[in-house]
């Protein structure tokens, strides 16, 4: 699965621009010393399952010593100049669609801690390796003004990214938001990755929270550091029947619902309400 789900995120990346990947260059760092390299040779072959999946080669690669296991991919994409998205591009106005669920970081901590469930495994790794193979055609629609994925800084980082590069406020609809079946249950238990305090430390005093929502939850999924997480959409109203009918087509037409919607510039950046 290590493979696998350093593939996805990488290939991801390149859809998150509205791009096609053409290629994969792999990079692979391996402790020989304490670990078999049948298991490196393992990470490989998960990592050519997902480029075969997104139909592209794994086309060969570098290959180190190291102290820990360390891989992924460089990928090289291609999109016509028109249809090749940012994520400082929103307009006030657009609505806000994400992909996949979140709180997947909070789950990983708890498989670190020995404590997560098989089932609760077994989504984490489904959702981790889903390449978004959507945002190349999502490029393709003209009405869709900003796209990127959500990783590492969480889905309040990334938005945070999204609006303030825009010049715009994001209203974010908190109980619209999908989040991880099993998550909740961790959440109970204090089970919080470190990064998630350190993302909240780097961007949330651009964040405000209207009554009615649960702060202390909402502190916990919203800055969740994420790997391979999903498509974030700023999409003009006008485009939004056009996106449903992909996300629906897709097999993502849990997700054609908005989280939310840019507006003019506020004090914050990011408005949570309930």
């Amino acid at each position: 699965d290590f493979g696998r789900i350093a593939a996805a995120n990488s290939i991801s990346d390149v859809y998150a621009m509205g791009a096609k990947p053409l290629m994969a260059i792999a990079i692979l760092g391996w402790p020989v010393e304490k670990l078999p390299v049948a298991a490196a040779q393992q990470v490989l072959e998960g990592a050519r399952a997902i480029c075969a999946e997104a139909g592209i080669p794994l086309a060969g690669g570098h290959s180190i010593d190291t102290t820990e296991p360390v891989f992924g991919l460089a990928v090289t994409g291609m999109s016509e100049t028109g249809h090749l998205k940012k994520n400082n591009t929103a307009r006030e106005g657009d609505l806000l669609i994400l992909t996949k669920p979140i709180g997947a970081g909070i789950l990983a901590t708890a498989q670190k801690r020995g404590v997560l469930t098989a089932a609760h495994l077994d989504i984490l790794t489904r959702q981790m390796t889903q390449v978004n193979k959507i945002g190349e055609q999502l490029g393709k629609i003209e009405g869709v003004h900003a796209l990127t994925d959500v990783t590492g800084f969480g889905l309040a980082g990334h938005l945070t990214e999204m609006a303030e590069s825009s010049g715009l406020t994001a209203e974010l609809n908190y109980s619209k938001i999908f989040v991880t079946e099993g998550v909740k249950e961790y959440i109970s238990q204090k089970i919080v990755p470190d990064a998630t305090y350190r993302n909240w430390n780097a961007y949330g005093s651009k964040i405000s929270f209207e009554p009615g929502v649960d702060v202390m939850e909402a502190f916990t999924l919203l800055p969740d550091p994420l790997t391979n997480g999903g498509l974030l959409i700023a999409v003009s109203p006008s485009a939004a029947d056009e996106v449903t009918a992909l996300l629906d087509g897709n097999g993502l037409g849990v997700f054609i619902q908005p989280i939310g919607c840019m507006v003019g510039k506020k004090e914050k950046v990011i408005v949570v309400k309930p």
